[in-house]
């Protein structure tokens, strides 16, 4: 009925606007002719100028009982242009009502004319094109009461005149919108709240979305008491609500999203009884509660996303009879979900994901909730069953679940009676085992269906039904589904589908691979045989918008097919750990101007790295680790100016080290190659480099050579968040799955995620010689140092002790000499040492964890003494002077009496050390968490793999 209403309303108007213009007088319908032909429109989009004619066709115009054009209404007419000064709408002096929004006046100026229109009472020039400076003569319609010149890309601007000087003359103004407007003013963007109440002090609405301003709300601006619009979003305002809001008691809307927003919200603006939007979002300084609400409440939109709310939501929330939109995502809000949900009928749009909100639901919660739209509980602590009710929403489009704790068995078949169900994400619970049921079907009844995401559910099969939807979107990943890829998965509109972590083993034939996909997730598979094969030739097509191409970890043979140099929109290619052999195609690296990521590490790679990167190179990762290439790095890398990661270990690469890589770099891996000469970079630094792996080659030459100290990222001088390496493993959520191998500990280790601050430097198994420098003591970030196996001499720097971060030290199989410094025994972390094989000389330190080391870390040094080694310090007190037999032996006896105390007192300092960590620095627990949390989630995912998992990394 409501529908019926609205429509005959609309039709009476549009009658009326037409059937008035018939009283209109010949002049004013020449003048309406004029403008026609003065305007530039597009006449295949125009509703309204089109059909200006003689024979009265004047849709969009209304003429007064006089005859005098009072209305013209040309919004969305597709006008292009300008409008000059003299133009004949300048000549409708009788003019009250003009709209010109939403069309293209391609940045033209608004003309000075208008100022002729003095009648005007309502102006809308709203995102209709304009640029420029707004004029000064729009003060000059001081019967304005609604003035809109919004606009969405600042083209417009407020300079001279200001904003005070064109609303000072607008005292009868009641509704002002400037949204986008440039304020250029920084005065007036500080005090513009104090100018709006000062001038305008009868507003009933105000929009200044987007203008760029800032500072405290003035305490004027509470004398806005007959405000019922009000949106500041996207203003930096770095304040808080002002109390005196609650008092606005006409207010019908207030948005504030993305203003920085401080301190507590008044929560009694949530009582307005008129208040029907409330939009605080994308304000995460900003918190507070949500009171409990009573009967006269009008909310029907409340949006409180990327805020610090916290607390429960009250029961009491069924009262706002008439609410239809929630977003409470991504606040601190915790406890249950109230049952009373269940008494909001109208509500359409709930969205409670990325809280802390736990227990089970029971079936009757959103059971009633005949109109509900989207639902998004993800990224919570929900647990127990899935509810059937859930599946019984007739409304039903989004059912977002993901990342929960929900388990039980769940029938896939339940999900076709949402028969408008358009995406469905259940991942992230890893208790939920989906059984497909009767899901094949010969009919999909989910006809709208798009999007699909069941990883990790436990399923050993693909679901029958989505043969036969158009899906988008299908996520299958991490399950233990067997067997061939059906060729029915390759719908039409398929733009991601991912199945990696599963059993696959093929791809059944004939297929047609759609150009429409952007990303395929293949990886930690069995799939097998030639390359060319599963890749069909239009992949490489000019018409393939394909982005994302993963195929890691399976058994893949022969070449790199040379179908993929013409995948246009290509950026990411990991082919890590197959069995690819032949060369790199030269036309591939000439792709690097939209390749961002290459990953052909572990296969059988041969050949030269073709020298043939794009002068416009935007390479960012680059891994060719574990092949057997040969020849030189190619000197056109250079041009890759944002590379970050370059991973050619274990080759047989002959060449000088690569000085002309990126400034850029973060990871540069050389290891076991043929490298020579000297690392001798005079014109090349890089601040960011956090791993360097250059061990087992042939180069040689001092250290004091190497400007350490340039290695800001490895200083904690470099501080900004461009440093953050985001885990080195940020290429994860586009399916690269490899990693480095690092010597840590003695032990090589395949580091698959690194810590954000994580540093090392591997120089070992070279022909180094001279001295360690003293610049060595500034990398004071490092975690691994390794400089064994060359022939290094002299002193062990005592800037060592400097190194406060250092986990790992091995300068095992050197010349050096001299005793241990003591300040070496004083590192806190130090929990892997190796000095053995060396000249080292004197009793070996006492302190922290040095007494926990073991033989194996001193030994080869005939002339050290003391705790571990079994030889006794005898001759020569630590000071250098003599000691007599019975000094000795007094000496002898402390030094066994004490070591096993000193060793005990080691471990309760490490472990006291670790939990004082744990309990108050909160980045440590952050990172410490962090790695038990991949340690484990490797340990489940190797588990719940099969033959292949010894390639997995």
């Amino acid at each position: 009925m409501l529908q019926k209403f609205i429509f005959i309303s609309i039709l009476s108007s549009f009658i009326f606007t037409h059937s008035s213009c018939a009283q209109c007088l010949h002049h004013q319908k020449s003048l309406l002719l004029q403008l026609k032909n003065e305007l530039i429109f597009n006449s295949s989009i125009s509703s309204k100028l089109v059909h200006w004619n003689q024979s009265d066709e004047w849709y969009g115009v209304e003429c007064d009982a006089a005859g005098n054009v009072v209305s013209l209404q040309l919004d969305d007419e597709a006008i292009s242009g300008g409008i000059g000064d003299s133009s004949s709408l300048f000549k409708l002096m009788h003019l009250q009502k003009l709209n010109l929004a939403y069309n293209k006046f391609n940045l033209s100026p608004i003309s000075k004319g208008i100022r002729n229109l003095t009648y005007l009472t309502h102006l809308n020039l709203s995102f209709a094109g304009f640029g420029g400076q707004v004029p000064l003569e729009l003060s000059f319609l001081r019967r304005l009461v609604s003035l809109d010149i919004s606009n969405d890309d600042k083209t417009l601007k407020l300079e001279r005149p200001n904003l005070e000087m064109v609303v000072r003359n607008l005292a009868g103004l009641r509704e002002l919108y400037l949204d986008g407007l440039n304020v250029t003013s920084s005065h007036e963007r500080e005090k513009w709240s104090h100018i709006i109440s000062s001038h305008l002090p009868d507003l009933t609405g105000l929009s200044l979305r987007d203008c760029g301003l800032s500072g405290r709300l003035a305490k004027s601006f509470s004398q806005l008491h007959s405000i019922a619009v009000l949106r500041l979003d996207g203003n930096d305002l770095s304040t808080a609500v002002l109390d005196s809001f609650a008092n606005f008691s006409s207010l019908t809307t207030l948005t504030l999203a993305y203003c920085n927003l401080k301190g507590s919200f008044p929560s009694m603006i949530f009582h307005i009884p008129t208040l029907e939007i409330l939009d605080l979002s994308f304000n995460e300084l900003l918190s507070g509660s949500i009171p409990p609400f009573t009967r006269n409440g009008s909310l029907n939109t409340i949006v409180l996303r990327f805020t610090n709310f916290l607390g429960s939501i009250p029961s009491s929330i069924s009262n706002l009879e008439t609410l239809s939109y929630v977003d409470l995502s991504k606040c601190r809000l915790s406890g249950t979900i109230p049952t009373t949900f269940a008494n909001l009928t109208e509500l359409r749009h709930l969205d409670l994901s990325y809280n802390f909100f736990s227990g089970s639901f029971s079936s009757t919660l959103f059971h009633s909730l005949s109109k509900l739209v989207a639902l998004d509980l993800s990224c919570n602590q929900l647990e127990g069953p899935i509810p059937d009710s859930l599946f019984q929403l007739p409304s039903l489009e989004f059912l977002l679940l993901s990342k929960n704790l929900f388990n039980g068995t769940f029938r896939l078949d339940t999900i076709q009676s949402l028969v408008n169900l358009t995406e469905l994400d259940l991942s992230g619970n890893n208790n939920v085992s989906v059984e497909v049921g009767n899901s094949n079907s010969s009919a999909c009844a989910l006809t709208f269906l798009e999007v699909l995401r069941l990883p990790s559910c436990n399923m050993n099969e693909f679901p029958g039904f989505i043969k036969h939807c158009d899906l988008i979107e299908l996520d299958l990943s991490n399950n233990r589904i067997s067997g061939e890829i059906p060729r029915w998965i390759w719908g039409s509109r398929l733009q991601r589908l991912d199945l990696s972590f599963n059993l696959l083993t093929g791809l059944q034939k004939p297929y047609n691979i759609p150009t429409s996909l952007q990303f395929i997730y293949l990886h930690s598979n069995e799939l097998g045989g030639e390359l060319h094969l599963p890749i069909p030739s239009n992949v490489g097509s000019r018409t393939s918008e394909l982005s994302v191409l993963s195929l890691a970890s399976n058994n893949f043979s022969g070449s790199i097919p040379i179908s993929l140099c013409s995948a246009t929109y290509l950026r990411i290619l990991d082919l890590f750990i197959n069995r690819l052999s032949g060369g790199i195609p030269s036309c591939l690296l000439e792709n690097t101007v939209i390749l961002r990521v290459i990953g052909l590490g572990q296969n059988n790679i041969s050949g030269h790295i073709p020298d043939h990167f794009s002068s416009r190179c935007s390479l960012e990762y680059l891994d060719l680790n574990g092949n057997v290439l040969e020849g030189k790095i190619p000197k056109s890398l250079k041009s890759c100016n944002s590379l970050v990661v370059l991973n050619v270990g274990n080759n047989k690469i002959n060449d000088v080290f690569p000085c002309m890589t990126s400034s850029s770099l973060r990871v540069l891996v050389l290891n076991l190659n043929r490298f020579h000469g000297e690392v001798r970079c005079r014109n090349s630094w890089w601040p960011r480099l956090q791993i360097i792996d250059i061990s087992s080659n042939h180069f040689n030459g001092s250290l004091e050579s190497i400007n350490f100290s340039s290695w800001k990222a490895m200083t904690a001088m470099l501080l900004d968040n461009d440093t953050d390496l985001q885990g080195y493993y940020y290429l994860r959520g586009f399916g690269a799955t490899s990693g480095v191998k690092l010597i840590l500990k003695g032990v090589e280790e395949q580091f698959v995620k690194i810590w954000d601050e994580f540093n090392a430097v591997d120089f070992s198994c070279n022909s180094f010689h001279g001295e360690i420098p003293n610049a060595i003591g500034d990398l004071n970030s490092l975690h691994v140092l390794n400089f064994s196996h060359n022939a290094l001499n002299g002193r062990i720097p005592k800037l060592f002790g400097k190194l406060s971060k250092l986990e790992s030290l091995d300068l095992s199989k050197n010349q050096l000499s001299g005793s241990i410094p003591g300040e070496v025994a004083e590192l806190t972390f130090l929990s892997f040492l190796n000095l053995s094989y060396n000249k080292l000389i004197g009793e070996i330190p006492k302190g922290r964890q040095f007494q926990t080391f073991s033989v194996d870390s001193f030994k080869g040094n005939p002339g050290l003494c003391g705790f571990p080694l079994n030889i006794a310090c005898t001759g020569t007190s630590t000071d250098g002077s003599d000691q007599s037999p019975s000094e000795h032996e007094n000496e002898e006896d402390k030094e066994i009496g004490w070591q096993y105390v000193s060793a005990a007192l080691g471990y309760v300092v490490a472990l006291g050390s670790i939990v004082w960590l744990l309990l108050f620095c909160r980045s440590f627990r952050k990172k410490y968490f962090d790695m038990i949390d991949e340690f484990v989630e490797d340990i489940l995912r190797r588990r719940t793999t099969r033959r292949a998992t010894m390639t997995r990394v």
